[in-house]
């Protein structure tokens, strides 16, 4: 991943101020709002498919997060294919596999970025069973752990019609964001991907849709948020 592209991901850092800024920025609010009598602490971001903008997406609304003054966590449970080292420019060497195989503490994979209130547990070696991780006691213990250390913790993980690692992770969350590129995927697609949420109980907060030309000639982002009501 080169560094312009890492930059570009990074918009609501290197560029606070812009449209799509603001973007992430009313969907952090929006799921703030969301639910009034229940904590929306562990929230997992995954997509239909691959390349829709799940990983751009998480790690804007980290910053969003972190920018007011939240204690903020981003793990990458995509054990597939993994960005977040990239992302931040930190070491992978040692990850979320390494904790779930007992080779590592979880003080030692958590690591500080460049962004205040915001940290971030990378993969990790990539292991041959991550769905098997996923859906460990292992897995549903750290979670636990890391409530009671921060605000907030997002989790991105593989796309939702790939493997069935994001359907597991779904049941430890407390509400799943949907990102959809609305360019790439058919309406049909998308419905398999929400059925996938709703056949294990997930509770889905909202869809982010990507890529919606806004004006003649020109693409943007645009986030849209809407709370399903069961």
């Amino acid at each position: 991943m080169s560094q312009s592209k890492n930059k570009r991901q990074l918009i609501t850092l290197t560029n606070p101020r812009s449209p799509i800024s603001e973007s992430y920025r009313a969907l952090r609010t929006n799921i703030e709002f969301s639910s009034i009598d229940e904590k929306l602490q562990v929230l997992m971001v995954s997509s239909a498919g691959p390349g829709e903008g799940k990983s751009t997406t998480i790690t804007n609304l980290a910053i969003t997060f972190a920018q007011s003054e939240r204690k903020v966590i981003l793990i990458d449970a995509d054990l597939r294919k993994p960005t977040a080292h990239h992302t931040f420019t930190l070491s992978n060497r040692l990850g979320l596999s390494s904790v779930l195989s007992q080779q590592s503490s979880l003080e030692e994979v958590i690591q500080i970025t460049d962004i205040p209130n915001l940290e971030v547990i990378t993969s990790g070696a990539i292991p041959p069973n991550p769905a098997e991780m996923m859906g460990s006691k292992r897995m549903t213990a750290l979670i636990e752990q890391l409530r009671g250390m921060y605000d907030i913790i997002l989790i991105d993980t593989p796309p939702l019609l790939a493997v069935t690692d994001a359907q597991i992770v779904s049941t430890k969350s407390d509400g799943v964001i949907l990102v959809v590129d609305q360019g790439k995927v058919k309406r049909d697609i998308a419905k398999k991907a929400v059925q996938s949420l709703e056949n294990v109980n997930a509770r889905i907060l909202g869809v982010v849709l990507n890529n919606v030309k806004r004006k003649a000639n020109e693409e943007a982002y645009y986030y849209y948020y809407g709370a399903q009501e069961k």
